[in-house]
C-alpha cells in the first residue's frame, strides 16, 4: 500500500499537456485516485485486496502510465520544463515566460533568476514552439540568436482590441496626393535645365530630420535661381558625431531621377567652376521670399551700388548678385526655416515632390526599416511614440525630467556650461516653460495620456529616441503600464544594426520607417521627426497622429481630486480634433507645406460627394 501511495506521489508531478489530460475521462480518474477507504477493520483486509479486481486495474494502469505518455506525448527537448508542474498548457508556459522575461528585462529578479535559472530557461528556448514578447532590454537575453527571430504570429494575451476607439482612424474626407504642376512652370523647367551657368551649393547642418528639412529647401531655391543643385554636403553635428555622407542615408540615384524634370542634380562641380570663387552666404534671414532671393543673387539692386552694404534686421548685407552671375557659384549656409512657409503653390508642391518622393532612404535602411515594422505588424496595430528624453533635450527647453535632485544638477551644469543650447524665452523658470506646454512629456504623462484616450494596456508599443536621462529607470513608469515595449534593439536580430553603429542619422531614419508605418503615432515633445512623421501621415491618407494639447491639458494631470474617469472625458475632448485630421495648411500662416500637405499637394477625386463641402 506505501508502495502505490509512492507511486501515485510520482505520477501527480508529471507536467502532462493538458489536452493529453482532457482525452482522458476525468470521472474514472476522479474514482481511481479520490475513491472512499474501506473500513480496516478486517483482518483478512490484504488478501481481499489481493484478490480485488480494482487492485489489479490499479496496478495496471499505475506500470502502464509512463509508458502510454511516452506514446501519447514526445516533449520537444529544446522546449524547457515548466517551473511550475501544473502549468501544462502553452499559453500557461508563454505566459510564465513573458512575465519572467519582462522582469528580467527591467532589473526586477531576483539574484538566483539572474545567475542561474535564467541561463537554462532561456538558452533553451525554441522561438517556433513557444511564442513570446521581446520588450525593452531584451540584450540582457542570453541567446542572442533568438533576437529577431520571435514569432509575431498569435495575438497578445488578453486579444488585441482592434475594434476599440482608440484604433480607429480619422476621416481623411478623401484627400490624395495630386502634384500636377502648372504648364508656365514646365516651361520655365525646360530654361532652367538647359542652364550650365549657375550652381548651388548648400551645407546642411543638424540632425538627420533638420538636414531633411534644408535639403528639400535648397531644391527650392536652386529651382528659384534657376541653377543646378550640387549634392547637399552634410555636417558634422556636434552632439551626434555622425560623419555619414548624403549617399549614406538617402538614395541619391532616385533623388536625381524623381527631381529630372524640376531641378538639374549634380554630384559635383564641373572642372570649369571648381577654381572659381563661390559666393558665400551664412546669414540669410528667417522666412526670405522668392523675389527677395531672386533680387538678391541674380539683379542687382538699382538705387544700391555694387560693393556696398545695405541693412536688414539687425544685419548688415553685401550687396553679392553681380558676383553670383559673375562667379556662378554660390555656397549657403545654416537654411534652417530660411526659406519662407508661404510660396507659390508650384513651388509648394515641389516641395512635397521632395520631401515625400525624391528623400527616398537608402535601401539597406529601407529593408531593416520595413523588416522590423512587419514584426510589429504580425500581432496587429501598434502604436509608436517618439520620445525626447535625451539631456542634450532637457538641456535645450530648459526643463527638467522630474527624476531626482541629482539629475535635475546635471541638467543645471551642463546648462551653465553651454548657455548657447537654451532656446528662446531663457528668462522663464522651469515650473513656467512646463505649465505653458514648452516641455516634453515624462513617461509618465505619456502613459496617463494614452490611458485617458483609450489605448489598451494590451497596446504594443514601439518606442524612437536615443538614450533617456535616467537610463532604462526613467521609462518604469510607462512600462509598468505598457508592458509591451519595444525599441529597434529588441526587435532586431542579432548582427542586423551592426552596419549602423555609431550612425545616428542611419538610427534615426530606421526610427522614422518603424513610427511612420504604424498605427498611431504620438511625440511626447514638437520637433523635426515628429513635424515630418506628421506630414508623410497625412500625405499617406491621414493616418492616426495625436499631437498632445500640452498647454491646456498639464493642468488636469496636476489636479489630483478629480475622478478618473471625469480626467479621461476631459482628455478625450481636447485632442478631439488633433487625432491627425486634415487640416488645411492655409488655415494658418506660416504653415510648413510637409507638415500640413493641404490643399496644395493633396486634392480630392471631383466624383466625391464630400468634394464640395
Amino acid at each position: 500500500m506505501a508502495k502505490s501511495k509512492n507511486n501515485a506521489k510520482k505520477v501527480s508531478c508529471i507536467s502532462v499537456p493538458s489536452q493529453k489530460i482532457n482525452s482522458l475521462s476525468s470521472s474514472s480518474l476522479h474514482y481511481l485516485f479520490f475513491s472512499p477507504k474501506k473500513p480496516s477493520a478486517n483482518r483478512f483486509f490484504g488478501l481481499k485486496w489481493y484478490r480485488s479486481s480494482r487492485f489489479w486495474f490499479l496496478a495496471l494502469f499505475l506500470c502502464g502510465f509512463p509508458g502510454m505518455l511516452k506514446l501519447w506525448y514526445t516533449p520537444d527537448p529544446s522546449v524547457p520544463f515548466s517551473p511550475d508542474p501544473c502549468m501544462t498548457s502553452q499559453s500557461q508556459l508563454q505566459k510564465s515566460f513573458s512575465n519572467r522575461h519582462t522582469r528580467q528585462q527591467l532589473g526586477l529578479v531576483s539574484n538566483d533568476e539572474r545567475n542561474g535559472k535564467n541561463d537554462q530557461e532561456v538558452g533553451s528556448v525554441n522561438a517556433r514552439e513557444l511564442k513570446f514578447e521581446v520588450g525593452f532590454g531584451s540584450n540582457e537575453v542570453k541567446n542572442e540568436s533568438l533576437k529577431g527571430a520571435v514569432d509575431f504570429q498569435g495575438r497578445v494575451s488578453g486579444g488585441v482590441e482592434e475594434d476599440s476607439e482608440f484604433w480607429k482612424q480619422p476621416d481623411g474626407l478623401g484627400f490624395k496626393p495630386c502634384l500636377k504642376f502648372s504648364g508656365e512652370y514646365s516651361k520655365e523647367s525646360e530654361l532652367i535645365l538647359e542652364d550650365r551657368r549657375k550652381y548651388l551649393l548648400v551645407v546642411v547642418s543638424g540632425g538627420m530630420n533638420q538636414q531633411r528639412n534644408q535639403i528639400v529647401d535648397a531644391v527650392v531655391i536652386a529651382r528659384i535661381l534657376g541653377a543646378a543643385l550640387v549634392v547637399p554636403i552634410l555636417q558634422v553635428n556636434v552632439i551626434w558625431g555622425d560623419e555619414s555622407e548624403f549617399s549614406d542615408i538617402f538614395d541619391l540615384e532616385n533623388f536625381k531621377r524623381v527631381l529630372a524634370n524640376d531641378v538639374r542634380i549634380v554630384s559635383s562641380l564641373p572642372s570649369n567652376h571648381v577654381t572659381r570663387r563661390p559666393v558665400v552666404e551664412s546669414r540669410t534671414p528667417l522666412h526670405v521670399s522668392p523675389h527677395w532671393i531672386r533680387a538678391r543673387y541674380l539683379k542687382r539692386i538699382p538705387w544700391a551700388p555694387a560693393d556696398t552694404y545695405w541693412c536688414s534686421g539687425s544685419y548688415l548685407w553685401f550687396i553679392l548678385a553681380p558676383q553670383l552671375n559673375r562667379e556662378g557659384v554660390l555656397l549657403l549656409r545654416g537654411l534652417d526655416s530660411r526659406l519662407s512657409k508661404d510660396l507659390p503653390s508650384d513651388l509648394q508642391k515641389l516641395r512635397c515632390k521632395v520631401a515625400f518622393h525624391a528623400l527616398r532612404f537608402v535601401p539597406p535602411v529601407l529593408e531593416l526599416g520595413n523588416k522590423l515594422a512587419e514584426r510589429m505588424q504580425r500581432k496587429g496595430p501598434y502604436i509608436a511614440l517618439h520620445l525626447r528624453m535625451e539631456l542634450d533635450v532637457w538641456v535645450r527647453t530648459g526643463c527638467h525630467p522630474g527624476l531626482n535632485h541629482e539629475y535635475d544638477e546635471i541638467i543645471n551644469q551642463e546648462r551653465r556650461q553651454r548657455p548657447e543650447l537654451l532656446t528662446a524665452k531663457s528668462n522663464m523658470t522651469c515650473h513656467e516653460r512646463k505649465l505653458a506646454g514648452l516641455c516634453p512629456l515624462s513617461p509618465s504623462e505619456v502613459a496617463r495620456l494614452l490611458k485617458a484616450l483609450g489605448a489598451p494596456k494590451s497596446a504594443r508599443i514601439y518606442w524612437a529616441g536615443g538614450q533617456p536621462l535616467g537610463g532604462k529607470e526613467a521609462l518604469l513608469p510607462l512600462t509598468r503600464e505598457f508592458p509591451h515595449f519595444y525599441n529597434k534593439e529588441d526587435l532586431a536580430s542579432a548582427g542586423e544594426l551592426k552596419p549602423f553603429a555609431n550612425k545616428a542619422s542611419l538610427m534615426a531614419a530606421i526610427d522614422y520607417l518603424v513610427s511612420e508605418k504604424s498605427d498611431v503615432f504620438m511625440p511626447s515633445h514638437g520637433g523635426n521627426m515628429g513635424h515630418a512623421i506628421q506630414g508623410h501621415r497625412a500625405y499617406a491618407g491621414h493616418k492616426k497622429y495625436i499631437t498632445p494639447n500640452k498647454r491646456h491639458m498639464l493642468r488636469y494631470f496636476l489636479n489630483s481630486s478629480l475622478p478618473e474617469a471625469e480626467f479621461n472625458g476631459v482628455m478625450k475632448e481636447l485632442h478631439r480634433d488633433s487625432l491627425g485630421q486634415p487640416e488645411l495648411r492655409t488655415s494658418k500662416a506660416g504653415r510648413d507645406v510637409t507638415k500640413y500637405p493641404v490643399p496644395e499637394c493633396m486634392c480630392r477625386d471631383e466624383h466625391d460627394d464630400r468634394s464640395h463641402e
